[in-house]
């Protein structure tokens, strides 16, 4: 796994006991040191786990991950139109979360958000996404597979 964003191993440490290995990327030296410190203190440096500093919008690792994440606002803070386009979704009816979910999808330009939420669904295939796509999973499933 590979998590952007990983700063002080807030995710990262809890998954590093559970997963086979874990590589974590944060811009901020500060905050990859205090990871690094947590990591050698649960003596998962090297075998379980392993943190850089890097740029996550432009790094080469030399290998590939079966999963890659950034939790919490890692992406909404790359791009500050994701906020403003959330802030016209939340005025037209959508939760300010689910708001801020679609406007990142609706930013980094995705074929399709997908969500189980009905209600969430309705609102969200009523504004205009763009490119993006709002579906269910039952549609999602129908897309992909044509």
């Amino acid at each position: 796994m590979l998590e952007l964003g990983c700063g002080t191993g807030r995710v990262l440490l809890p998954l590093a006991e559970v997963c086979g290995y874990i590589h974590g990327l944060d811009i901020s030296e500060a905050m990859v040191a205090v990871c690094r410190e947590k990591l050698q203190a649960a003596g998962m440096v090297g075998t379980k786990a392993q943190v850089e500093v890097e740029d996550i919008t432009n790094f080469a690792l030399g290998r590939t991950f079966d999963l890659i994440f950034a939790p919490y606002r890692v992406l909404q803070n790359l791009e500050p139109d994701i906020e403003d386009r959330a802030r016209t979704l939340h005025a037209e009816g959508i939760k300010p979360l689910d708001a801020l979910h679609l406007a990142s999808a609706v930013e980094a330009k995705a074929d399709y958000f997908c969500t189980c939420d009905d209600r969430f669904l309705k609102r969200a295939k009523a504004v205009d996404t763009g490119q993006t796509k709002v579906v269910s999973p039952l549609e999602l499933i129908t897309e992909v597979t044509q």
